[in-house]
């Protein structure tokens, strides 16, 4: 099958931050365009001042980031995953995809999306997947659609082991971003008592709610369409983010008027580059009191100081 080629269009001034992220989101190398400098490049690196007619052409404010991505990498996803971060960042962007139809690579990857083992205790298992062997894991029935979150990503996979080790019965959990509901469902299962899930986009919203029903907590679970925590009530034992730096950042602001006492605080989607910015964020009134770290994305946990 053909690799998905993604090209994400930008302004030039953004494009080490878009290329960062990008990066992030595969192992194999990203491909950038920026012609923004052209003549002093061509000059400094290859020391020619004549340069081909079609280059000088090219649009000078914008440059593209080139991902190519392999099926059983889950190409639906990764853009996603991309969209929603430059949104989060405030990146201008356009995204394209080449090699083959979009009806096509939406739903060619779930062939290459086997069930996989988080932490100690769990199974994500893909709703079209029927044939697997739990091995004594609690499974996790999931139906992603086009919202992020499989448990492919490390962002994901970070965030529910650190709900492994935190999550008791009885808790009440806030997911804000909450996707696809994986990491609301993964509470539950792993024996929260309720979970809020809270997500800007309205697709995402209804696949939560979908995957609670599947996993059979539908009950214990609510959904919010809103963006952050504009339309949550209410403190909880855990709050957990996978978002992006800026947006805990933000968030981390007023997180506090919705833990209970003791509770803890959960972030991933941390890029490793700007975890020294999520620290500052927390300086002075959380202490970190768990950290994860995977091929460059980091996971926090933290408890509010108590002066704080």
């Amino acid at each position: 099958m053909d690799w998905t080629e993604v090209t994400v269009s930008v302004d030039a001034k953004d494009v080490d931050r878009a290329g960062d992220i990008a990066q992030m989101v595969v192992p194999y190398g990203i491909y950038v365009e920026d012609y923004s400098h052209l003549e002093e490049e061509a000059w400094e690196i290859a020391h020619i001042d004549l340069i081909d007619e079609d280059l000088l052409k090219k649009d000078r404010t914008k440059a593209l980031v080139h991902v190519y991505i392999s099926p059983e990498e889950n190409p639906a996803e990764a853009i996603a995953f991309l969209s929603e971060r430059y949104h989060a960042e405030g990146i201008t962007h356009t995204i394209s995809t080449a090699a083959c139809a979009e009806e096509d690579w939406i739903h060619n990857w779930k062939k290459y999306f086997k069930p996989i083992p988080v932490g100690e205790k769990l199974l994500i298992r893909p709703n079209w997947e029927n044939e697997y062997d739990a091995q004594g894991r609690t499974v996790l029935h999931l139906e992603p659609g086009l919202a992020f979150g499989t448990g492919t990503h490390e962002t994901t996979r970070l965030c529910m082991e650190l709900l492994e080790q935190f999550v008791k019965p009885g808790m009440s959990v806030l997911d804000v971003g909450c996707g696809s509901g994986i990491l609301s469902v993964a509470a539950l299962l792993l024996g929260a008592e309720r979970a809020v899930g809270v997500d800007i986009d309205e697709l995402a919203v209804k696949t939560a709610i979908q995957n609670a029903g599947l996993n059979h907590v539908e009950e214990r679970f609510t959904a919010l369409c809103g963006n952050l925590t504009e339309r949550v009530q209410g403190t909880y034992h855990i709050v957990v983010a996978n978002i992006v730096a800026d947006i805990i950042i933000s968030l981390t602001e007023d997180v506090s008027r919705f833990l209970a006492p003791g509770a803890v605080y959960l972030m991933s989607g941390i890029i490793d580059t700007r975890e020294k910015d999520v620290l500052d964020a927390l300086k002075g009134r959380f202490e970190v009191i768990a950290r994860r770290e995977e091929k460059g994305w980091i996971a926090l946990a933290a408890r509010p100081l108590v002066s704080a």
